[in-house]
C-alpha cells in the first residue's frame, strides 16, 4: 500500500512538471527575468499594381525558411480571388509572385509561414 502512494504522488508531480508553461520555465527567460524575444524572421515583400497585374518581390536577409503566398482580392464580386501557390524563400533570396484581377484589384498581400532552418 506504502508504494502505490509513493507512485501517485510522483505520478501527480511529473504530471504537473509537463504542464507548465514553456514561459514559466527558468530556460524560456533571459538573465533579467523578461521573456527572450523571437529570432528576426520574414521576408521583406513589396507589392506593386498595375491595372489589373499585380506582383510582388520578397527579399528573405534572415537564416530561417519564409514560405510567402501572394493573396488577391479582386473590387468585382464576379471577379475571382486568387492566392498563389506557396513559394520558399531560402536565406539571401528573393522571390517574384506574380497575380491578376480580370478588372479592377481592390488588395493584395503577402502571407509568412516559417519553415525553420
Amino acid at each position: 500500500m506504502r508504494l502505490y502512494r509513493c507512485l501517485a504522488s510522483m505520478t501527480v508531480a511529473a504530471a504537473l512538471v509537463l504542464s507548465t508553461p514553456y514561459d514559466a520555465l527558468p530556460q524560456a527567460r533571459a538573465a533579467d527575468g523578461e521573456p527572450r524575444d523571437a529570432p528576426p524572421f520574414g521576408a521583406t515583400c513589396r507589392t506593386g499594381v498595375e491595372g489589373s497585374h499585380v506582383v510582388a518581390h520578397c527579399h528573405n536577409p534572415y537564416v530561417d525558411v519564409d514560405r510567402v503566398r501572394l493573396h488577391i482580392e479582386c473590387e468585382r464580386w464576379w471577379d475571382l480571388d486568387t492566392d498563389s501557390a506557396p513559394v520558399d524563400t531560402e536565406p539571401a533570396m528573393t522571390v517574384r509572385l506574380t497575380g491578376r484581377c480580370w478588372m479592377e484589384v481592390r488588395s493584395v498581400w503577402v502571407s509568412h509561414q516559417n519553415r525553420g532552418s
